[in-house]
């Protein structure tokens, strides 16, 4: 009987003999005829993007005629961009990734170049003709050119950056920096690129002083420092506060394990004062301060009738300044017994002291008043029963808000630790219900910040004080932030201004941080490519209130696309490492945020005492994310860890 004969190849058998065999012909083919039919799928939504992104540029040529002509390239890919991103991608990005080509997650520099790019592999793919539509409108910037355009207005606008590191850094200067130049050298010297003055605090005659500051570091160091300033823009904000008891505290700084690194300074003064920064002042009448020496020790019964003890460290003829490593609260005829050696030696009497206002408690379910006017807020008022009879009241002085806002519209105040729906407006008043305080009973201050994401608050960008400030910031600014922009026409008053101060060509800063900004993103930016030399700020603190902080990180990444789209410099700013500034110690998650940073063109420090380390440590993270991230690209550097040997894992039997 003979064998039967094998269907099966030798295992021997050529490549040549493989390919000859029917069913992988047949393979083959079908392979190929689902290539073809994924290409001529993906090329025909891309075709349609294409489309689409031309004839959002044809409804635009008025808008893009009113262009500076510098950014007309740039104005023309955000339109092309902005009409990709009308529609949802994600299967077209499947296909084009199965098929091996770029999926389109980074056009926005370069739309349309990004676009013909990818139709024309799609073209060989389908083994088309190229289209004569594609021949007769070329892209308005080729992928090389898109990212240098942004890199241009980038240097133009925040200054070249510096070896190794791209981000600038953006650092706010507080009024100390007036009076201490060392101060202002040292952030030159740790990678300071831009000094921002912000117009909110302190005056002219300060501002001045920081840069003089700056300059004479400046000529020291020889490095260049830009200077902004931020317009403090319409306020907000809570009313003042009906007093409380009058009482002085002082509290030693502890880090965060509750250790103290450095004691609280009183200064015990008969004649009227107001101190240095960072003292207490107490006025006292008696013999103490001044039999007082260096070395003697000030012993009190507080508020609460705790022991404390402080040593004298300073003495002058009417003043006698002290170290105190406990916490204490002081009230009028609070009796001071001063000791040396353990022996009295002198006696005096708290005095008279303004008193502090009293922060309103609110819970979930509270009623709160908002008033029209400077009215002084006050808790609730309740009835023997712990009733209330009338609920709190805060002013707010801005008539604005009482016009636009509507029931049901929600309100948040300070930073987003109260929360709650207005339920009835009167033309001075709006009665809120509170929905959520943090903590369960939050406490409500006096300047605290109202946000009304649901209201479209007609309230002018430009104050009466941003006009007066602009005079001063015409004369010494590299650029000029612009606070609550909220619609084109806040941007005509702002450039109007500028030409009449005779700065026309001064750098804006477009601050985003309110739910109405963001929603008009497209229609600001073009407004302001009317003239070169714009930025972008996402200020987050508002802004995160605004549109909520479960959607905050979405929300800045979209802001990021647009404004690469524009070819836009965007500075990162809000809360970057300000536990670090702060208390001289960063939590994770802001490490991990202040990295994320780097996919800006500049990242922005706020004030605090430990700000010239947290500079250290922001540059220094930002130059190690530099050689890793390039706005959403991953740049593939060469990892150490990824060098391996068997022998690393130890050894191994095979049995």
């Amino acid at each position: 009987m003979g064998l039967k004969k094998s269907s099966r190849l030798p295992s021997g058998s050529s490549a040549e003999q493989r390919r000859r065999s029917p069913a992988t012909k047949r393979q083959g083919t079908n392979a190929d005829v689902a290539t073809r039919t994924l290409a001529v799928r993906a090329r025909r939504a891309v075709e349609r993007l294409r489309a689409d992104a031309l004839a959002l540029e044809q409804e635009f040529a008025g808008v893009l005629r009113h262009t500076a002509p510098e950014l007309r390239t740039s104005a023309r890919n955000l339109l092309h961009y902005l009409a990709v991103r009308q529609h949802d991608v994600r299967s077209l990005q499947a296909d084009l990734a199965t098929l091996g080509l770029s999926s389109l997650g980074r056009l926005e520099a370069h739309t349309m170049a990004s676009l013909d790019a990818v139709l024309e592999l799609l073209d060989r793919l389908c083994g088309g003709d190229l289209p004569n539509d594609r021949r007769n409108t070329a892209a308005p910037c080729s992928i090389g050119e898109g990212n240098a355009s942004l890199a241009r207005h980038t240097d133009a606008i925040l200054g070249p950056a510096r070896a190794g590191r791209q981000a600038r850094i953006m650092v706010t200067m507080p009024s100390e920096a007036a009076q201490d130049p060392s101060y202002v050298r040292d952030l030159v010297l740790q990678g300071m690129d831009i000094m921002r003055i912000n117009c909110a605090h302190d005056g002219p005659a300060a501002w001045a002083q920081m840069i003089r500051h700056l300059r004479s570091a400046e000529k020291t160091l020889h490095r260049r420092c830009l200077v902004s300033f931020d317009l403090a823009g319409p306020k907000l904000r809570t009313g003042p506060i009906q007093p409380g008891v009058s009482v002085a505290k002082w509290r030693p700084k502890k880090n965060r394990l509750g250790q103290m690194v450095a004691p609280a300074r009183v200064r015990f003064s008969t004649l009227p004062t107001e101190g240095e920064p960072g003292e207490t002042v107490v006025p006292v009448a008696g013999d103490m301060v001044s039999n007082a020496r260096i070395g003697d020790q000030i012993t009190l019964v507080d508020a609460r009738g705790r022991d404390r003890v402080l040593a004298v460290i300073e003495t002058t003829e009417a003043a006698c300044l002290c170290e105190a490593r406990e916490t204490a609260y002081v009230i009028p005829r609070t009796r001071l017994v001063l000791k040396r050696n353990k022996r009295t030696i002198g006696h005096a009497i708290v005095g008279a002291m303004p008193a502090l206002p009293e922060p309103i408690q609110l819970r979930a379910g509270d009623v709160l008043d908002i008033v029209r006017g400077e009215v002084l807020g006050r808790p609730a008022v309740l009835d023997e029963l712990g009733r209330t009879t009338d609920p709190a009241v805060v002013g707010c002085s801005l008539p604005e808000v009482f016009r636009c806002v509507r029931p049901g519209h929600r309100v948040f105040l300070d930073d987003g630790r109260i929360s709650g729906v207005i339920r009835r407006v009167e033309p001075d008043r709006l009665r809120v219900r509170v929905t959520h305080a943090i903590g369960g009973v939050a406490k409500l201050r006096d300047e605290k910040g109202i946000n009304l994401p649901d209201t479209d608050l007609k309230l002018p960008a430009l104050t009466a004080k941003d006009k007066e400030d602009l005079a001063f910031v015409a004369r010494h600014a590299d650029m000029v932030a612009m606070s609550f922009v909220q619609r084109p026409e806040d941007i005509r008053e702002l450039l109007s201004q500028l030409r009449k101060h005779k700065v026309p060509d001064l750098c804006i800063v477009l601050k985003i941080e309110t739910l109405q900004a963001f929603s008009r993103l497209p229609a600001l930016l073009l407004s302001a490519m009317r003239r070169p030399g714009v930025a972008v700020m996402v200020a987050r603190g508002d802004l995160g209130v605004e549109v909520g902080f479960e959607r905050l990180a979405e929300v800045q990444e979209e802001i990021l696309w647009l404004c690469e789209a524009a070819h836009m410099p965007v500075v990162w700013a809000t809360q970057v490492l300000e536990s670090l500034a702060k208390g001289g110690m960063p939590s994770r998650a802001e490490v991990t945020d202040a990295a994320m940073g780097s996919r800006a063109e500049c990242v922005m420090l706020n004030k605090g005492p430990y700000i010239v380390k947290t500079l250290r440590f922001l540059c220094d993270v930002l130059n190690r994310m530099g050689a890793h991230q390039s706005k959403k690209t991953s740049l593939l550097r060469k990892l150490k860890i990824s060098d391996m040997h068997p022998a690393t894992l130890g050894a191994h039997r095979t049995d």
